[in-house]
């Protein structure tokens, strides 16, 4: 008994880490140094160059909603921090100018890379949560030029009740 009860709780410990954000508990200032944010969260999914530095992306997809923009100056230290899959920062893409660099420079890999019939060119998708904390999709539809054409959110219905009653 008491080895099942132990065995219960390793694995529900697991599973709330696995759940939780590693960076709700992670305050990271401007000028912490660079190896400062890798000692705290580890190697970053990606780095990317940005004007005057660099940003490490610390993305949770392709099944995590969250992807964290942590940006370093010339000097190795951060300048800002910030989550980035929100409607806001969404709204930020211009149609027609931002190219595959651009949105994954601002936003990370995406979960997903897909192909549409009634679409010539990639289909690139997020996973998010907007405001009200709803399981969200948001779509980057790139032209055969890899140009932004088109961007749009829809919800993610994971566990949807079953509508055929």
């Amino acid at each position: 008994m008491r080895l099942r009860r132990a065995f219960l709780g390793t694995g529900l410990a697991a599973l709330l880490a696995a759940c939780a954000s590693p960076f709700r508990s992670w305050d990271v200032q401007p000028g912490t140094s660079r190896q400062d944010v890798l000692a705290r969260l580890g190697p970053p999914t990606r780095v990317v160059a940005i004007p005057g530095g660099e940003r490490l992306q610390y993305s949770l997809q392709p099944f995590g909603q969250e992807a964290w923009m942590v940006d370093l100056d010339g000097g190795g230290r951060v300048v800002r921090a910030r989550q980035v899959l929100t409607a806001a920062e969404f709204q930020r893409i211009v149609l027609g100018q931002w190219t595959r660099a651009d949105v994954e420079r601002e936003f990370g890999p995406p979960a997903r890379v897909d192909g549409v019939a009634s679409w010539n060119g990639p289909v690139l998708t997020w996973r998010w949560r907007d405001a009200d904390r709803s399981d969200m999709f948001y779509w980057v539809y790139l032209d055969e030029r890899g140009v932004v054409q088109r961007a749009h959110q829809g919800m993610e219905f994971i566990n949807a009740p079953n509508e055929r009653n």
